[in-house]
């Protein structure tokens, strides 16, 4: 029902800023959490950051918190992840979720239903 694009991927040395777009359509963007999620090779899917559906609420990694920030403009149907002193462990492909459920914010894989394709974030020393 609902499409998420990722955008603003790229390779960045470490301590240096990246942000993060996923542009949604398909369905109402403003009455669903979105939240972001990373994997790097050979491991598991991770949560990283979510939103609520109106942006009063965030949550974060404690290994982002402090460093990432989450927004979201619903008048554009967009989600952004703002990433300041990018480290090394960072680097992953980004995924973004939109929730799967009307006004419920979760953290975990199953409280979201769709998934965009991912945008690579590389980060070197």
């Amino acid at each position: 029902q609902v499409q998420l694009v990722e955008s603003g991927g790229g390779r960045v040395q470490a301590g240096d800023s990246l942000r993060l777009s996923c542009a949604a359509s398909g369905r109402t963007f403003s009455n669903y959490a979105m939240g972001w999620f990373r994997q790097a090779p050979g491991k598991e899917r991770e949560f990283v950051a979510v939103i609520s559906w109106s942006g009063g609420i965030t949550y974060y990694a404690d290994s982002v918190k402090g460093r990432f920030t989450i927004s979201r403009d619903n008048s554009k149907n967009t989600v952004y992840l703002q990433m300041n002193s990018l480290e090394l462990e960072d680097a992953a492909v980004y995924y973004c979720a939109s929730g799967n459920r009307y006004r419920y914010t979760g953290q975990g894989q199953q409280d979201f239903g769709a998934w965009g394709q991912g945008t690579q974030v590389t980060v070197s020393s």
